[in-house]
């Protein structure tokens, strides 16, 4: 990606270059009057600064796209656990000598912890680093699949999955953690996709492969190849992946504490001692320091209080429904209208997961464009691997003028894929189709995370814990409904409702670029009042 650098500081004067509009609804309670006149869109723009310190990390391009990947694949055992499951649901009912409701049970309560579990993690990683927290994610992960290999009672394999779930799906939260601590705004789209390519391979592969391993071997087996493939990766990820939470290492340079630390952490900080001839006294004032808290989801919660950040939790999360219903639906669907058997169902997913990599390596270019394009608008200089305060920039505009379009064509496809299941038309239909809706919905979702990590700088992991909360809820709520619907109202009309419901948030994304910028600056002007009426000095930590 070409970086821009620009000569001038001024602020056009051309009113598109920033929201326009009448003055934005009230959000929260009513702020105390103030003697002087609010500032307008152009008026705080001319006042903001376009870098307020040095070098975001310290890590290089190519540092920071092994560290997101490494983060990323951490993440790709959540859907991977998920998924890898379902060929064998009517096996393990008969094993086990349970009813299919009752194994189905098991699904449903792993969608509900694959929500749950990320607001444990992500307050806690946020403040005691990443690394104690995939430690924890990694340890229950490890155990719950030993158990789920090694018995054979349902209530062990209800209990187990839960564990299961609990481990694996903190990884995805701590993922977007991760690529707030090094990446800024300006650079963040053109990481997307190695940030979600291991949760996008996920859906992909797993049906494929657990359709191969109940096809030819015990369902057991299922939990020893998790079992074996995560003790594989996580050794070496475990050992090599650095300490990245800023409240701990600050841009990289700062020594984290012992069980913070990587061997990649132990190098950087010999060569720096070697390089700089860092004293005792600035070796002691540059260590990290934890705060070992006892996790609290509540933290993760007060992020839907905010009512623009609730209007965009909404829209992620009703079209994560739609997507979800047709994941859950398409195995009857194809058994029924194609009379495919389970490796060829899981072959219909490759389009779905085709898709979405081809939309994570371009969304992000599209991304980062838009972004360049109303920097360039505002005259604002993009200063690579700086942090810039964005208070005063119309970032809501710039994202989800790209998420909004992909959002109707993903209702689009959802409609007409259920409308071409209907009427059974050759299978190239549903496939173009389904690599249509895998695309636009993965494109929307991305672009909807990033731009809930720009808005809240720092806290990057708690707020796609709340995020991930919100999918997986309206997840298990469209599988769970999406056979009663097709029975009673066929398969056209079942996912024309999905469509239409998954845009239904649509408006509130259209408030946030209207109003969202003002509502940052009313939100950091009650801050400071806050913070001077409690007579202390505010430093406020710029959105990166």
């Amino acid at each position: 990606m070409a970086e821009h650098h620009e000569l001038h500081n001024g602020i056009s004067q051309n009113p598109r270059a920033v929201d326009d509009g009448t003055a934005p609804p009230e959000i929260g309670p009513p702020a105390q009057k103030q003697e002087h006149h609010a500032p307008t869109n152009i008026e705080t723009a001319q006042t903001a600064p376009a870098s307020t310190e040095g070098d975001f990390s310290i890590y290089s391009d190519k540092q920071k796209r092994w560290i997101i990947v490494a983060a990323s694949f951490a993440g790709f055992f959540s859907p991977l656990s998920s998924s890898i499951y379902f060929p064998a649901l009517s096996t393990i009912a008969r094993n086990l000598n349970v009813t299919n409701a009752k194994v189905n049970l098991t699904v449903t309560t792993f969608l509900i912890i694959q929500g749950l579990a990320p607001m444990m993690t992500a307050g806690f990683s946020d403040s005691a680093g990443r690394r104690p927290a995939y430690m924890i994610c990694f340890v229950l992960y490890l155990a719950a699949n030993l158990g789920l290999a090694l018995q054979n009672s349902y209530p062990a394999l209800l209990v187990l999955r839960c564990l299961q779930s609990t481990g694996s799906s903190g990884t995805i939260a701590l993922a977007s953690g991760v690529v707030s601590d090094l990446v800024t705004s300006s650079e963040r789209g053109k990481y997307i996709a190695f940030a979600t390519i291991g949760t996008i391979l996920g859906p992909t592969v797993a049906p494929l492969l657990g359709g191969i391993i109940t096809q030819f071997l015990d369902w057991h087996w299922l939990f020893w190849f998790l079992l074996i493939l995560s003790g594989s990766f996580c050794v070496p990820f475990l050992l090599f992946m650095p300490e990245t939470c800023r409240n701990i290492v600050g841009d990289g340079s700062i020594d984290p504490p012992a069980l913070n630390r990587s061997l990649v952490n132990v190098l950087m900080h010999r060569k720096a001692l070697k390089s700089e001839a860092i004293t005792t006294s600035a070796q002691k004032s540059k260590k990290g320091h934890v705060k070992f808290r006892v996790p609290n989801p509540l933290s993760t919660l007060v992020v839907f209080w905010d009512i623009p950040t609730a209007l965009i939790l909404l829209v992620a999360g009703l079209s994560s429904g739609a997507f979800n219903a047709v994941m859950t639906g398409a195995s009857e669907e194809f058994r029924g209208t194609y009379h495919f058997n389970n490796i060829k169902i899981a072959l219909m997913f490759i389009p779905l997961g085709v898709g979405g990599v081809l939309s994570a390596f371009t969304t992000g270019r599209v991304v980062d464009w838009n972004y360049r394009r109303h920097a360039k608008r505002c005259n604002m200089p993009i200063i690579r691997n700086k942090r810039q305060d964005l208070t005063n920039f119309p970032i809501e505009r710039a994202r989800l003028e790209f998420a909004i379009p992909m959002l109707f064509l993903g209702a689009a496809s959802v409609i007409i894929y259920g409308w071409i299941m209907q009427s059974g038309v050759n299978v190239s239909g549903p496939i173009i189709v389904i690599f249509i809706m895998g695309y636009t919905i993965s494109a929307a979702y991305q672009t909807l995370n990033v731009l809930l990590v720009d808005i809240y700088p720092g806290k990057g992991a708690t707020v796609t814990a709340a995020n991930n909360l919100l999918r997986c809820e309206t997840g298990a709520a469209a599988a769970a409904v999406i056979a009663p619907m097709i029975s009673s109202i066929g398969t056209g009309w079942s996912y024309t409702i999905m469509g239409l419901i998954s845009v239904m948030g649509v408006p509130g994304l259209m408030l946030n670029i209207r109003y969202g910028m003002r509502w940052r600056q009313a939100k950091a002007r009650k801050k400071a009042a806050a913070a001077v009426s409690n007579g202390t000095q505010m430093t406020e930590q710029p959105a990166n």
